[in-house]
């Protein structure tokens, strides 16, 4: 899923070039919602809040939306032939530029004044103007459960994900299991640092980087690197489920650097991400391996 660096910079292009000008075409494709109220109206700003995007129109009304897993934004010339695909789920046009919404995980037209009632239950954005990292300490500390799945509620801090969350927590030394009761505000406040640091750098350069490295393949520590030898010790990378199951995500971690298995990790042999077979017309083929 997009974090939050990927959305707010989603946000910066679809600003750069709608804000300040008039919608001449508007179309979202999603159930009976209905887009051409838009149009002969300007766009005052698109901006994020955590992992949702809000388009703020001059009549009052903005256009929400969410990645979820495979969304996202394309900006394109008008006569973009990918305009009658069937992934778009939202058309936006001025004279120069066409927006297209592609599998676009939630879509909603509401008026301005009611954003709250899709954004309010988020807690402070690590990206955004309101960001406090006192608050979100709070809320932290208050969430009985694991540091890895606290952090993955938005409810607690809106923008991180499982590949911040799993490279922050490596960086600090800390096992994702560890409940959040057991740590210090110290740490909960070093924790949160380090995302926020790691996050306006991917920001501002457009590359998620933890390493320090923008090679594809060597720009994370241990998220989708399961097993693959860490970086550091060259134990090898794990990966288990994290938080309740309604909301269950995975989490990459290294048992050595972390401190541990997850709980219910028998710590099996794994093999590395991308592991395949393929068949071949005079047998088993020897194990190749994708990344």
């Amino acid at each position: 899923m997009p974090e939050g660096d990927t959305v707010a910079r989603t946000c910066q292009r679809l600003h750069h070039v709608f804000a300040g000008h008039t919608t001449q075409e508007a179309e979202l494709r999603w159930g009976n919602r209905e887009g051409s109220g838009l149009i002969g109206h300007t766009t005052i700003e698109v901006i994020p809040h955590g992992k949702h995007i809000l388009h703020r129109f001059s009549n009052g009304w903005t256009l929400h939306s969410h990645l979820r897993m495979e969304g996202s934004w394309r900006i394109t010339h008008p006569n973009e032939p990918q305009r009658h695909s069937r992934r778009v789920r939202a058309l936006l046009s001025t004279n120069e530029w066409t927006a297209l919404g592609l599998s676009l995980g939630m879509l909603n037209l509401i008026p301005t004044r009611d954003e709250h009632t899709l954004t309010g239950h988020l807690g402070p954005d690590i990206l955004g103007p309101d960001w406090n990292t006192d608050l979100a300490t709070t809320n932290l500390l208050t969430n009985p459960t694991t540091i890895g799945a606290a952090l993955l509620d938005q409810r607690n801090l809106a923008g991180i994900g499982t590949l911040w969350a799993s490279e922050t927590l490596f960086t600090q030394h800390i096992n994702p299991w560890t409940p959040t009761t057991t740590l210090t505000p110290q740490q909960i406040t070093k924790i949160l640092t380090k995302a926020h640091q790691l996050m306006t750098a991917a920001l501002n350069h457009a590359i998620q980087s933890s390493t320090g490295s923008h090679r594809p393949g060597h720009n994370t520590y241990v998220h989708a690197r399961s097993g693959h030898p860490c970086r550091r010790c060259g134990t090898t990378i794990r990966v288990h489920p994290i938080g309740p199951p309604t909301r269950e995500r995975v989490m990459f971690y290294c048992p050595t650097c972390q401190n541990g298995l997850a709980p219910g990790d028998k710590g099996a042999p794994i093999k590395p991400l991308g592991y395949t077979r393929h068949p071949h017309p005079r047998g088993p083929r020897k194990t190749r391996y994708g990344r």
